[in-house]
């Protein structure tokens, strides 16, 4: 016999499940499919952990749902607070891999002192195969896509250590979502189901390094989420340094695909922009990227290189260091010199490794 945490290992999960396709569960089992709802409403509406608490169930359907499924995805490893009041969760999955989260209070408050966001920076994959440079995430490597389930409990695990409720939700941690797209897309139903009141799709955004055919599908599906591209450079020359991915999808191909994205949806696109000391903070580069936004309605978000000595890169990526406080100052001022819609992405949790790029279970 297994012992109990292995069985549960086993055994498939309940959360990240629809409720049409928690109805084919249930017809499998030879029960009502009015007991999907009842199920869907107990993860997400009520958020209850277990089956034994679903009391709208008979008591021979919990044990039956307890016998043949898990309802926990994620397992809180370790939680760390930084200074700042941000928060990285190191979770444990069913088969022994780990991912990392972060829950960010926004720097402005409201009247009573309280954050105006937080913002959940969730997980999509085990590890990174885009090998970008400056991020912590490609040194792990990628071992397999997170499921829906694995990606809504995050949240779910998340809100229990959160005083206030979760605002906004960015897909921006371990992984690259549109390489998980068909999980990324199902969990995103579910949390931004009306119903169960986690959060809204205006709210919550997609970053991509630039898998083109993932913007497409989102542009030809009309998915609300908003979108936002890791740009970080503004020749292809750059780009490809910094990111690999970028051989495949050169960066003229990224921008007509955005072009088609905002004429099928007509939403905006947020460029990512690392500023990089002597690499990407020129004039030109502010000439280039204003051109870029001007293009079609963005914005473009402006982050510090946090430095990832704590992987110990290696060559180019041990080049790499940030702009000076200044230069990054000066670099906002030519921006938006060019008319462009600037904002500063914050160092949040950088002392607990938990900022832009630094997530690679440093603390595991």
């Amino acid at each position: 016999m297994l012992p109990a945490r292995d069985r549960v290992a086993g055994l498939p999960e309940l959360k990240g499940l629809t409720v049409a396709q928690l109805e084919q569960v249930f017809l499998d089992l030879g029960q009502k499919k009015y007991r999907a709802q009842q199920v869907y409403d107990a993860l997400y509406v009520h958020r209850i952990p277990d089956v034994h608490g679903m009391t709208t169930l008979p008591a021979d359907l919990r044990a039956l749902l307890h016998e043949r499924f898990r309802t926990s995805s994620v397992e809180l490893e370790s939680l760390q607070h930084s200074e700042d009041g941000t928060k990285k969760f190191l979770f444990a999955l069913h088969d022994g891999r780990v991912i990392e989260s972060v829950l960010i209070p926004s720097e402005m408050v409201e009247a009573d002192g309280k954050p105006r966001r937080r913002t959940l920076c969730i997980s999509t994959q085990v590890g990174c195969n885009l090998g970008c440079t400056f991020c912590a995430t490609a040194t792990m490597k990628l071992a397999r896509n997170l499921s829906a389930g694995e990606i809504i409990d995050q949240f779910l695990q998340a809100q229990l250590h959160s005083e206030q409720p979760i605002t906004n939700v960015v897909f921006m941690g371990m992984g690259e979502p549109m390489n998980n797209y068909d999980n990324v897309m199902q969990a995103t139903s579910i949390l931004n189901d009306q119903r169960t009141l986690m959060v809204a799709p205006r709210r919550t955004t997609l970053s991509t390094a630039g898998v083109l055919p993932g913007i497409v599908r989102m542009a030809d599906e009309g998915r609300i989420i908003k979108l936002a591209l890791s740009l970080h450079a503004t020749t292809q020359e750059t780009r490809v340094k910094l990111m690999p991915i970028a051989k495949k999808w050169p960066l003229d191909q990224v921008l007509e695909t955005l072009d088609y994205y905002y004429k099928k949806t007509r939403k905006s696109v947020t460029y990512e922009y690392i500023v990089f000391k002597g690499l990407n903070d020129t004039l030109d580069d502010a000439r280039r990227l204003g051109r870029m936004a001007r293009r079609l309605p963005t914005k473009v978000n402006l982050i510090p290189f946090h430095e990832i000595d704590f992987t110990h890169p290696t060559g180019f990526s041990a080049e790499l260091k940030p702009a000076s406080p200044e230069r990054f100052q000066w670099f906002i001022d030519r921006l938006r010199e060019e008319d462009v819609r600037v904002l500063v992405r914050s160092s949040s949790g950088l002392d607990i490794d938990a900022a832009c790029g630094q997530l690679a279970l440093s603390a595991s």
